[in-house]
C-alpha cells in the first residue's frame, strides 16, 4: 500500500503524557550535596489522539480530557476524515486492535465511507509496527524529557507547541515514519 499513489497511508494511535517529567540517573562526588530533582507526586496525565501521514509527515491530533472511548475515537476520526477529503486519494488508517477502534457507534459510518477512508488494524498486541509510537517517543525527548511540570496545562503547552510545529508536514517525521 505505501507504494500506491493511489492511496494516501496514516498512522493512528493515542498517548498519555504524565505530569512529572522523565527521571534521570547521574552521578554526584561524594562531596558535593545532593541536588533536589523535581517530581510532581500524582498520576494526572493528558491524552491525545493522533495521526500522522506516512508521505510527508504530517501530523494531525486532538486532546482528550476525559477518557479515550467510542465517543472520543469516533470525534477524531470525523475530524481527520474532513482534513482528508480535499484529496483524490484514498485514505487507509493503520490502527492498533484498540475496542473502541472497532464500536459499534461508528461502525455504520465506517462502513458508509469504507472506498474512500478506511481503517486496516495490525495484529493484537504489536505496537512495534504501528511508525506513530516513534512519533510519541520522539515527542517525550524533545517536550517532556527531564523537564518538571507543576501543572497539567504545563505539559499539554509543551507538547502541543511540538505538534503545532509538525501540522503541515515534518521530513523528520516522514523519516522516522518511513515504511519503505
Amino acid at each position: 500500500m505505501a507504494s500506491n499513489d493511489k492511496i494516501e497511508l496514516w498512522a493512528l494511535d493515542e498517548v498519555h503524557f504524565q505530569q512529572h517529567g522523565s527521571r534521570c540517573r547521574m552521578w554526584i562526588p561524594p562531596e558535593d550535596k545532593d541536588p533536589v530533582v523535581f517530581h510532581h507526586p500524582t498520576r494526572k496525565t493528558v491524552g491525545y489522539f493522533g495521526a500522522v501521514r506516512l508521505r510527508d509527515g504530517r501530523f494531525v491530533f486532538r486532546r482528550e480530557e476525559e477518557r479515550f472511548n467510542n465517543d472520543t475515537f469516533f470525534a477524531f476520526m470525523k475530524q481527520l476524515r474532513s482534513l482528508t477529503a480535499p484529496t483524490a486519494r484514498r485514505v487507509v488508517i493503520i490502527a492498533d486492535n484498540a475496542k473502541y477502534h472497532h464500536g459499534r457507534l461508528h461502525k455504520e459510518w465506517r462502513e458508509h465511507n469504507a472506498r474512500r477512508f478506511a481503517l486496516e488494524f495490525l495484529p493484537p498486541y504489536s505496537p512495534e509496527l504501528n511508525p506513530i509510537e516513534r512519533v510519541w517517543k520522539l515527542t517525550r525527548r524533545q517536550a517532556t524529557h527531564n523537564c518538571y511540570f507543576p501543572t497539567l496545562n504545563d505539559i499539554a503547552t509543551a507538547v502541543e507547541q511540538v505538534f503545532h510545529g509538525w501540522y503541515y508536514g515534518s521530513e523528520s517525521l516522514r523519516r522516522l515514519c518511513a515504511i519503505t
